[in-house]
């Protein structure tokens, strides 16, 4: 969902599904909309970036149920990414242990309709069960932000919130 207090603009919807795997996760978020009209960061090494949020990027947010941990990923379509573990809700910050993190963005279209999809190999360790948060930030270019969840908290955009984190992850 897009949250309340952005305007809707270019990004008519937002997918995403994740998958839990015997070494970490696999994910796949899709843009459906006016891609052309949004700010994509420009290509580059796949490697651990801070600050991927402050533009178009997606994430995932993953805590065993019960505790008040969480690890947070960015991935941007650029192939950048950066992982961060929390002790609880925004403390104790630090970088993530990751093996691997594989990504790759495809543009394209459908039904008339711009699309872009980012899908996300991640490796580390990644406890289960586990409550989960898919969340999309779009910038515009007119410099307008989009923030989508599926599902928010009260009050402003706040993704670290457990509130959005709506997806059961168990391991078979």
């Amino acid at each position: 969902m897009l949250h309340q207090t952005c305007d809707l603009g270019p990004i008519k919807g937002v997918t995403a599904k994740i998958k839990a795997t015997p070494t970490g996760c696999e994910a796949e978020f899709r843009l459906d909309g006016g891609v052309d009209s949004i700010i994509l960061p420009e290509p580059g090494p796949s490697v651990r970036t801070d600050d991927l949020w402050k533009t178009t990027c997606f994430e995932i947010f993953w805590q065993p149920i019960g505790g008040t941990y969480y690890r947070e990923f960015n991935l941007s379509p650029s192939g950048r990414w950066a992982a961060y573990d929390f002790d609880s809700f925004r403390e104790g910050m630090r970088d993530a242990p990751v093996d691997a993190i594989s990504l790759s963005t495809s543009m394209g279209s459908v039904d008339g309709r711009g699309e872009l999809v980012l899908r996300a190999t991640i490796s580390t360790d990644l406890p289960a069960p586990a409550q989960v948060a898919l969340n999309a930030i779009v910038e515009h270019r007119d410099g307008g932000l989009q923030f989508w969840a599926l599902a928010f908290p009260p009050g402003k955009a706040e993704f670290h919130s457990e509130a959005c984190r709506q997806v059961i992850i168990e391991r078979d």
